[in-house]
């Protein structure tokens, strides 16, 4: 007996046949997509849930420094021009101040209703991709018409 042949077989290796796969019901894919599909719309969600977060705490930031200096400018501004005026009509500056006072009152009232708009739909991608699954889910339940 020759030695290589032992750990080296000759001739034809036969291999083993693949197994096939027991399927427990006749569902089972319909589901394994169905989870798949609900998944993907929740990873979608979260995906456009954080970069949404990201957005408006960058947006509050600009908005809140922003608002600080307009609000530091504007008090002074007004305690100059609280001078003025009150220099230029000789009127008390108190009174002056309480014109402005009910002026300010007005145009914020004013820009409070114009901030109140419409914006734009949150979550786009999300609300697209449920329309489309609600429209193959009623393709889907709609019985197929077969040819008489």
């Amino acid at each position: 007996m020759n030695p290589s042949s032992d750990i080296f077989p000759v001739g034809p290796v036969e291999e083993a046949a693949p197994e096939a796969e027991p399927r427990d019901e006749p569902h089972a894919n319909w589901r394994e997509a169905l989870m798949a599909l609900i998944a993907s719309r929740l990873e979608l969600i979260q995906l456009e849930s954080k970069q949404a977060g990201q957005e408006a705490s960058r947006r509050a930031v600009r908005v809140g420094v922003a608002a600080g200096c307009a609000f530091a400018a504007w008090m002074l501004l007004l305690a100059g021009g609280v001078s003025l005026i009150s220099e230029a009509t000789r009127w008390p500056w108190n009174w002056v101040a309480v014109g402005l006072a009910g002026l300010h009152l007005i145009v914020g009232f004013i820009l409070a209703r114009a901030a109140k708009s419409a914006g734009t739909p949150a979550f786009p991608a999300t609300r697209a991709e449920f329309q489309k699954d609600r429209e193959w889910i009623e393709n889907f339940n709609k019985p197929k018409k077969s040819s008489d």
